[in-house]
């Protein structure tokens, strides 16, 4: 029964110590693709089309990991660059386009292989994100559609020991953008996220509040808030 039980133990351990490692080695080899393929807030998609070999390796290596809601930081990270790893993917499987929402169900019906499920984009958003943690608002900020109306891409990966300055860093870069919250007196249009997702930044205030708390000149105590369409123009480095 010991030798049984002994057994057991280190059989866990492997697949434990191996699941970590390839969750390690998944945050790296990310890093260096959005190093390489990223500038200034947009994607070289040319360069990945004419050789996915990189961005394929990183989604059949993501198809095996296992993450759990247990390990927040670990869980977050690696389904937001899941989700902008399976968006770049979704671009070039049709490359050349305009626009993501040139692909009929590019959000909803399009699958993916990824942390041990089949899934759709919209799914590792809602239900693998949102709905796991409610009060997260600035998940919004980090998660790219692959539309210039989307807070723009970093170049580098989300990682588990620095996702929380990451993950405010990218909201107080987007809500301090004078193209992402338009101000003229006290006239403010907001992007069309604080529209649909309204519910995600009122858990401390209302819309306002939320930006004010990481806008470094808070918006007007009148002011008068409207939403600008929002644009779907692919996010292509040019």
């Amino acid at each position: 029964m010991k030798t049984i039980q002994l057994t057991l133990i280190a059989t866990f351990m492997t697949v434990f110590m191996g699941s970590a490692q390839n969750t390690s080695v998944f945050f790296s080899k990310s890093d260096a693709f959005f190093k390489a393929h990223v500038k200034n807030g947009r994607v070289d998609y040319k360069s990945v089309n004419n050789d996915t070999s990189e961005l394929d390796g990183l989604l059949e290596m993501a198809k095996g990991i296992s993450v759990s809601s247990d390990k927040p930081n670990d869980y977050q990270a690696f389904w937001i660059n899941a989700y902008n790893l399976a968006v770049i993917k979704g671009v070039t499987n049709h490359y050349p386009l305009k626009s993501p929402l040139d692909v009929g169900g590019f959000f909803d019906k399009t699958k993916y292989e990824l942390g041990g499920t089949s899934i759709t984009l919209n799914d590792i958003e809602n239900k693998m994100l949102r709905a796991k943690f409610p009060k997260e608002p600035r998940f919004h900020f980090v998660l790219v559609c692959g539309g210039l109306g989307c807070p723009p891409i970093i170049a580098s990966a989300y990682k588990p020991t620095t996702l929380d300055a990451q993950l405010s860093k990218q909201t107080k870069r987007a809500l301090n953008d004078p193209n992402f919250i338009r101000v003229d007196k006290n006239k403010v249009k907001i992007s069309q996220i604080f529209e649909w997702y309204k519910g995600d930044f009122e858990h401390d205030g209302d819309v306002v509040d939320f930006i004010n708390t990481y806008k470094t000149e808070t918006l007007p105590e009148n002011a008068k808030v409207s939403y600008y369409p929002y644009d779907w123009t692919l996010n292509e480095t040019k």
